[in-house]
């Protein structure tokens, strides 16, 4: 069965260039993206591990791509999403969300 959960999650898993498109987008928006691991992704398990700290002030998607890439190297049997924190509301909404890894039992064959 496919995990289906944030933006995108019913088209065909992203390459890096698409993720770092949408890395380009959120932190074009003033944006924090943080990178989250779990090897639980029911809808009722909101408690992710953090992969480091957000990346406040982050300029450069190729900095947050080399998160994700280093969180892969070391979780590749988890699933692993991206989420970008808008603050100007004075509190922080999840603005976007994405898997950018999941386990080899979830990719498609």
């Amino acid at each position: 069965m496919r995990i289906t959960q944030g933006t995108f999650s019913y088209l065909p898993d992203m390459t890096d260039e698409e993720v770092a498109l949408q890395l380009r987008y959120a932190i074009g928006n003033g944006w924090a993206v943080s990178v989250e691991s779990t090897s639980d992704p029911r809808p009722r398990n909101n408690l992710w591990e953090m992969w480091g700290l957000p990346m406040f002030g982050q300029r450069d998607p190729a900095g947050a791509l080399y998160e994700i890439n280093e969180c892969r190297k070391a979780h590749p049997g988890r699933y692993i999403r991206v989420s970008a924190y808008d603050s100007r509301h004075g509190r922080q909404t999840t603005a976007l969300s994405f898997l950018v890894n999941r386990p080899p039992a979830d990719r498609p064959r």
